[in-house]
């Protein structure tokens, strides 16, 4: 397969090229900083940010992609379900 755009630069504007099924977990990082997150199921995200915030977000919409760069994801306060990390 021909990919045209194998020489253009990748930056934060350009499309989403990988994702990861995320595993909650309390104590561990995500295998990569996403650039997004794709929420199959409503609930409450419980995160850490880039810049080392963590929150909880409540009420996320399932179906819904949310634009946020987010290192690690808890289990615990964590109800979200079918997550996807974007990169």
């Amino acid at each position: 397969m021909v990919n045209k755009f194998k020489t253009r630069y990748t930056n934060l504007e350009s499309p989403i090229a990988n994702m990861f099924a995320i595993t909650p977990n309390d104590s561990a990082d995500l295998p990569f900083i996403t650039r997004a997150i794709y929420v199959g199921g409503d609930g409450d995200i419980k995160l850490t940010t880039l810049g080392n915030e963590t929150v909880t977000m409540t009420g996320v919409k399932g179906g819904v992609i949310y634009p946020i760069r987010v290192k690690r994801v808890f289990d615990s306060d964590t109800s979200a379900t079918d997550l996807l990390g974007m990169y």
